[in-house]
């Protein structure tokens, strides 16, 4: 397994509020090629505070990704990538719509907030499996992420 370019793994936060799809993208990523970290928040509250370092995640990692779903309790995940795009410190971290909505108009209003790819969550497990590792291909091993260093969340 190897690191990221920074020698450490990559740290990616999952807000997603559908227990099997975490148990399944955690597994996923646990036999990823590429070494990574990840953190879950089933809601776009916590995802915020996650992202801000409130309580209870203060001093948490600062996610090189986002897979944001947008159909989530207490705060929808359009409003959370619309806070994370407006936010400077986090305007900066790649975000990765993964859901099940089809809808154009969603596709559209993501977009128009900056997401970084929208990406149709399959309903047939092997798709869902290839999907997810498509991701980590093309997130992990092509595309070059912001350092680290650079943008830090306050």
């Amino acid at each position: 397994m190897s690191t990221d370019r920074w020698g450490e793994p990559i740290e990616i936060l999952l807000v997603e509020d559908n227990p099997a799809d975490v148990d399944l993208t955690r597994e996923i990523l646990t036999d990823s090629k590429v070494s990574n970290h990840l953190h879950v928040t089933s809601d776009g509250e916590a995802a915020m505070d996650y992202l801000l370092g409130r309580p209870p995640y203060a001093g948490a990692a600062r996610p090189d990704l986002v897979l944001l779903d947008l159909n989530l309790p207490r705060k929808d995940g359009r409003e959370v990538l619309e806070e994370i795009k407006s936010h400077p410190q986090l305007r900066t971290i790649p975000v990765v719509v993964l859901t099940t909505s089809q809808a154009e108009e969603d596709v559209v209003k993501t977009y128009h907030h900056h997401a970084n790819c929208y990406i149709t969550k399959p309903v047939d497990l092997d798709q869902f499996i290839q999907v997810v590792k498509a991701i980590e291909d093309f997130w992990f091993t092509v595309v070059k992420l912001p350092s680290r260093n650079n943008h830090h969340s306050s």
